[in-house]
């Protein structure tokens, strides 16, 4: 007796998120294309940046990875390498139409984060880490908005506001371990401005025994507000999405923003140790979703 088969669907979420994925508030029809883009994110992220390969070979894998793509993109057969992403990707590529220049720009950016830590080598200014935000973490938002069929100017800006902002915020968290693997997002402006040169961080990384200066502190202090103005900017998206997306996107800014609360909490040292959000603020991020104030939609 024959039966209908089951879709494919992407595996569930295991990594460490500060935000939610694909969360019980996501309308059902729409869990599994945002399954589906998590896991092609997720995966291209674990080939730039987990275990021990040389760039070179990280390359020649997201190399391999953008082809399957471009395959899935046509409809036709992508490689069995990672066929727990691309099938459920095909499926969301044909039901609900993605874009595949968005999810290109992601592999674009994890190739650009291979290179710049191989070389050592970090960015000139705030527009230049825009300039990576717009590729590793704007279309994810776009994508989402096309899932909801929002497709109007004022709302795709704005989501990209909170998306730049969610990936600097990423990475005023992240400063204790990612300078001491030579990932460097610090804008060298903004260094030269509080008087850091790149080795003067090597000195109060984790486990060193000097603590940051005070110069350092203020920098970091600079960047979370920056990530905080880029956040605001983009809150009133919240009351632009229909129903369950709007709710689903209060608490993605008040995650994010309760993660700035607490670097400063901690007197802006990042370096030092790394802040998290836990079960114990669940409660506070409720409170402020509920409290978001439709008038900043105005």
């Amino acid at each position: 007796m024959s039966s209908t088969p089951s879709p494919v669907r992407a595996a569930a979420p295991t990594h460490y998120e500060n935000f939610p994925v694909a969360s019980w508030l996501c309308p059902p029809r729409l869990r599994p294309p945002i399954a589906a883009i998590y896991a092609f994110a997720r995966t291209a992220d674990d080939i730039a940046d987990e275990g021990d390969a040389t760039a070179a070979a990280r390359l020649e894998s997201l190399r391999a990875y953008r082809a399957d793509l471009a395959a899935t993109a046509r409809g036709g057969a992508a490689s069995t390498r990672w066929p727990e992403v691309f099938g459920p990707l095909a499926a969301a590529m044909r039901e609900f139409a993605l874009p595949e220049s968005l999810l290109a720009d992601l592999l674009s950016a994890f190739v650009q984060d291979i290179e710049k830590t191989r070389d050592r080598a970090g960015y000139a200014d705030r527009a230049e880490l825009l300039d990576y935000c717009r590729r590793s973490a704007n279309p994810v938002g776009r994508l989402l908005l096309h899932l909801y069929g929002v497709t109007d100017a004022r709302s795709l800006a704005q989501s990209d506001a909170i998306c730049s902002a969610l990936q600097l915020i990423n990475f005023w968290q992240d400063l204790g371990v990612d300078l001491p693997r030579g990932r460097r997002y610090l804008p060298r402006a903004d260094c030269d401005a509080h008087g850091l040169a790149a080795g003067d961080f090597e000195r109060f990384a984790p486990l060193a025994s000097t603590a940051p200066p005070s110069a350092a502190i203020a920098l970091v202090a600079s960047e979370v507000a920056w990530a905080r103005a880029l956040m605001q900017e983009g809150a009133p998206l919240v009351h632009r999405l229909p129903g369950r997306a709007g709710w689903e996107l209060r608490f993605v800014v008040q995650g994010g923003s309760r993660i700035l609360d607490k670097i400063e909490a901690q007197g802006c040292d990042s370096f030092s140790r790394r802040p998290a959000i836990g079960p114990g603020d669940a409660p506070l991020l409720a409170w402020r979703a509920l409290r978001m104030r439709r008038q900043s939609a105005a």
